[in-house]
């Protein structure tokens, strides 16, 4: 029997403050950039896309694109996301 992986939502598991909290406090304590980037996209779309779109002041389809894997979000748009 072949091993299929298993998809994995990081975002699902961002579902309250408290947990989002948690997640960046250990991120930002690792000091990987590029993976603390990956998680204000995982918390953005934890909140929701739309939402940090219309609080940010930013197209939703930018953000998608911009927090992609592989990306590299300019700086203020990462700052307009952590503070919507």
């Amino acid at each position: 029997m072949p091993n299929t992986p298993i998809a994995f939502d990081m975002a699902a598991l961002l579902d309250s403050d408290e947990a989002i909290s948690e997640y960046l406090s250990q991120v930002l304590a690792d000091g990987d950039t590029d993976e603390l980037i990956r998680a204000v996209g995982y918390v953005a779309k934890a909140r929701g896309m739309a939402q940090i779109a219309k609080d940010s002041g930013l197209g939703r389809a930018s953000l998608y694109k911009a927090f992609a894997p592989g990306a590299k979000p300019r700086f203020d748009t990462v700052v307009k996301v952590m503070r919507a």
